[in-house]
């Protein structure tokens, strides 16, 4: 195997994570595949509440965002605390073809598609709407909250994701009034999707291309998601990893190290049918 190859280093990274190693070949080994950024833009301020020191929940932590809209409503999401990857996630991502990276840490490029989702509820205002690679939920949640949408599906390919998914479902239920809410494990190379096919005014996701291998199955599940005989949409945040916070970024803010622009800052891509 290549010792420079992408999965040379991440098995190198296990090593590391097993053994506890800390010297300086290993470190920049993880800055050159790990590109978790845990400052994110804050666009929506969030705060640790509860960190649970019970040894079955250690790895976890709730976290409570304040939506930056009239009456600010809070979310609570449970999340993985930092650097708690083990055996058992590489084991599931291997088994099911999946990465593990919603597990990770909550992406800035998902924080920014909550606040977009946000600031537009008439977009979503009565419509059906499913995010794809969805990790912990927020953007989903933050439309369930704030846009009187009908009904959002919040899904993932990684099961041990969608458990963290309707877990933050049940502890924000009393949020979503009228929206319905439901979680779902969905692979974009499902052959089978009868009961979705055609069914979503929007399909929202962010950081879902980074994988160049993925892109044609993920195509092919927006086209069959989206309805075919109404107006529909897609909006995707993707790298290039608001504006103002970005230009202070590249400059060398010291809040946010190693800033990559082509990494972090969120483009927005608009796939639309007109039928």
């Amino acid at each position: 195997m290549d010792p420079t190859s992408s999965s040379s280093l991440r098995w190198n990274i296990l090593r590391q994570a097993l053994l506890r190693r800390s010297d300086s070949q290993s470190q920049a080994e993880i800055k050159r595949i790990s590109r978790k950024a845990t400052q994110g833009f804050n666009l929506i301020p969030c705060q640790v509440v509860d960190s649970s020191p019970q040894s079955d929940h250690s790895r976890e932590a709730c976290v409570c965002y304040t939506l930056p809209i009239t009456a600010s409503p809070k979310l609570y999401l449970t999340q993985r605390v930092d650097n708690c990857s083990d055996l058992n996630d590489f084991e599931i991502s291997n088994r099911y073809n999946i990465d593990n990276t919603g597990l990770v840490c909550q992406w800035p490029s998902e924080e920014v598609l909550a606040f977009f989702c946000q600031s537009q509820p008439d977009r979503f205002r009565g419509k059906r709407v499913i995010e794809l690679g969805s990790g912990y939920g927020l953007a989903s949640l933050v439309i369930a909250a704030a846009t009187e949408a009908t009904e959002v599906v919040i899904s993932d390919g990684n099961p041990q994701v969608v458990n963290y998914i309707m877990r933050n479902i049940e502890s924000n239920s009393m949020a979503f009034r009228g929206t319905s809410v439901r979680a779902m494990e969905l692979h974009w190379n499902q052959h089978e999707l009868s009961e979705l096919n055609n069914t979503f005014d929007i399909i929202v996701a962010s950081d879902c291309t980074f994988f160049k291998e993925f892109h044609k199955h993920l195509a092919r599940a927006i086209k069959m998601l989206l309805k075919a005989k109404e107006p529909s949409e897609a909006l995707f945040f993707s790298p290039k990893r608001v504006w103002k916070r970005h230009e202070t970024l590249v400059k060398g803010d010291e809040a946010w190290p190693n800033y990559d622009k082509n990494h972090c800052y969120p483009l927005l891509i608009q796939i639309t049918n007109h039928m």
